[in-house]
């Protein structure tokens, strides 16, 4: 899959399923093309929320529902997902 498009699926399925204000997904692969566990098509994202409705919850629980609804493309496309929810 193409990074591009992995993060227009990303963007689009969190605003489909959260008030967001604003969500920035930056491409952090690069930083990890040296590991052993770089796998090829297998991304690593930054994610920077802004959202209202997901500051209320816990940390872990933001994190929970955002796993769910990116369930697909963790077990596809994402290797690694940092989370930053203002």
């Amino acid at each position: 899959m193409n990074i591009n498009y992995l993060i227009s699926i990303v963007k689009k399925k969190l605003e489909d399923n959260f008030k967001i204000e604003k969500v920035i997904i930056e491409d952090k692969s690069f930083l990890h093309k040296s590991h052993a566990s770089n796998e090829p098509g297998k991304f690593h994202l930054k994610l920077n929320i802004n959202s209202e409705e997901l500051r209320k919850y816990s940390r872990i629980e933001s994190n929970k529902k955002i796993y769910k609804v990116l369930n697909k493309e963790l077990k596809e496309y994402i290797h690694s997902i940092q989370i930053l929810i203002n």
